[in-house]
């Protein structure tokens, strides 16, 4: 039986936080951090943004930009933003290809990456200028420690330093605002990949980055394609859409938003996923998600090979590392994944690692205590045979 003195204990379920989404109930979803899930209230508001879009397409069309600028305004408040440095787009890929192509690179320019980058985001780096890559050993002890080894990473020909806000697989801060001032006050670009920040963090723009993008189908609960990047004032009129478009002529944001005869209904319902999060109670909400993930944790730490990262306080999302041996290959790590969910009927994030790879779990209102406590129990038969 789980001892009450854990923080599992405050994990309770959210009232009604499980009805709101229309997830398989004999599934364990505890990998929201990958792909989200949106709650019926904003697919009902984006059926009828679809529906509104179909009865009369010339009239959608032609009113699209501005309404398209009514949401991003929106969207701004919950983000703390400026609306007119903001723009909508698809994922953080697309932004981070937005913000290099607005940095003005000289032959024999540098650009910082960490190991606990995303794929496609080092590579959209390594496409513009030479990379050169920070290991951040995943037990470093703190934020500072963190701090130090990506200052540590600068040569005299880095320009860019492209940082996740919250690492995909370890699901720590990395560019904290303090890391973020140190960079400027040495004349570095900072992008800062905050896929994860949006609804999860009260206030992700706090830092200050250059350039900034971050997805709300995630923990903003938006439909799945909906992101946003926001730039500081004087990178703004270096910011061109990645393809020509009709709004070329307004610049940043309008025309990096507008491209034709696209499906933006996804954009103008985005807002409703910030506004239900106000309206559940944001801090409450997010409280009780960094709970679950503490009460999961709190579990597999119990097992024999498992060890307990160090973490960012607040976060809905903990990782751990497995034993050598297991998930140390891409494909290993995929393999055990399908295995956890086609057997245990759970789904987590398994990242490889040289030396014994990780486990991410994640807390959401639809999640329950006892789905944790299963995971736990059933994961050591499946290391036992990686």
């Amino acid at each position: 039986m789980p001892d009450p003195t854990r923080p599992a204990a405050r994990a309770a379920r959210f009232p009604g936080g499980r009805e709101l989404f229309r997830l398989d109930p004999g599934v364990a979803h505890l990998n929201h951090g990958s792909f989200g899930a949106v709650p019926l209230p904003v697919e009902e508001a984006h059926a009828a943004i679809r529906d509104a879009a179909a009865a009369d397409p010339d009239a959608f069309h032609v009113t699209v930009s501005d309404r398209l600028a009514e949401a991003r305004a929106r969207i701004a408040v919950h983000l703390g933003a400026d609306p007119d440095g903001l723009a909508f787009i698809a994922n953080a890929t697309e932004g981070a290809n937005l913000a290099l192509d607005a940095v003005p690179f000289d032959d024999g320019d540098e650009i910082l990456v960490t190991d606990h980058g995303y794929g496609t985001v080092v590579t959209a780096a390594a496409r513009r200028a030479t990379v050169t890559t920070v290991a951040l050993d995943p037990a470093l002890p703190d934020e500072d420690a963190v701090r130090e080894a990506v200052l540590a990473g600068l040569t005299p020909r880095t320009k860019v330093a492209v940082l996740d806000h919250i690492s995909s697989p370890t699901a720590r801060l990395i560019a904290s605002p303090r890391l973020l001032a140190d960079l400027r006050e040495r004349g570095i670009t900072t992008v800062v990949d905050g896929a994860h920040a949006p609804g999860m963090l009260a206030e992700p723009l706090v830092g200050g980055a250059d350039f900034w993008f971050g997805n709300l189908h995630k923990w903003g609960y938006a439909p799945t394609g909906t992101a946003v990047l926001a730039v500081a004032p004087h990178h703004r009129h270096r910011v061109r859409a990645l393809v020509p478009s009709w709004e070329d002529e307004h610049g940043f944001p309008r025309a990096v938003e507008y491209r034709a005869t696209l499906d933006y209904t996804g954009w103008l319902a985005a807002p409703e996923g910030l506004d239900l999060l106000d309206r559940l109670g944001a801090d409450r909400v997010r409280a009780h998600n960094a709970a679950l993930a503490a009460h999961g944790a709190a579990l597999l730490a119990e097992l024999p090979g498992l060890t307990p990262l160090p973490h960012t306080e607040g976060l809905a999302m903990r990782t751990l590392r497995l034993p050598p041996g297991v998930a140390e290959t891409q494909e290993a790590a995929s393999a055990l994944r399908e295995e956890l969910a086609a057997r245990l009927r759970t789904r987590v994030l398994i990242w490889p690692w040289p030396g014994g790879g990780g486990i991410r779990i994640c807390g959401q209102l639809y999640n329950r205590p006892e789905e944790y406590e299963r995971l736990a129990a059933g994961l050591p038969g499946y290391l036992s045979r990686a």
